[in-house]
């Protein structure tokens, strides 16, 4: 009974405000969450207490083991040990950066992923978007496939990134 009149008043809220946006409904519809990181599983997957499995949304970090998912870097001239090496940094950073933090999550379009994991743009105490500052440290790249409300920003970052050599992109080979 409480669902459906949850469902009703936002209804009501999307016909009341006919100039919100795809984006902004799905806002609306999933108010920010928080809880604190718990697990830190790899580069770009986190465990959030209260809230489950995360997968920081827009960003791709290297596999810890040789992937198909490689292919992407192959192109960039990015040999596999270094992909490892940043696969390895990226969680050390993350335990350093995120780990233990109560950190508020905001969702895009999509809310989970086909692995049953919550995307989100996960925000730090402080208020730092920790996807963008993998891409700006270098330990991710930009997550193409899909898009997503921050692409056209945290290509802009990556590219920045890739300019000042820092980690994927250090040792690449024109």
């Amino acid at each position: 009974m409480i669902r459906s009149r949850l469902f009703v008043i936002l209804c009501a809220l999307l016909l009341v405000l006919p100039g919100l946006s795809p984006t902004a409904a799905a806002a609306a519809a999933h108010p920010p969450l928080r809880g604190r990181v718990s697990w830190i599983y790899d580069g770009d997957t986190i465990e959030v207490n209260g809230v489950g499995k995360v997968r920081l949304l827009g960003i791709d970090v290297p596999e810890h083991e040789d992937s198909d998912r490689d292919r992407f870097y192959r192109r960039w001239n990015i040999p596999p040990q270094r992909l490892r090496s940043i696969a390895h940094a990226a969680v050390a950073y993350l335990v350093k950066t995120a780990k233990g933090q109560d950190v508020a999550l905001a969702l895009d379009r999509e809310p989970r992923d086909r692995y049953g994991r919550l995307l989100a743009y996960v925000y730090l105490p402080d208020g730092t978007l920790l996807n963008r500052t993998l891409l700006e440290q270098g330990y991710a790249s930009v997550f193409r496939k899909y898009d997503f409300r921050f692409r056209d920003e945290f290509l802009a970052v990556e590219g920045r990134a890739r300019q000042r050599g820092v980690g994927l992109w250090q040792y690449r080979r024109p």
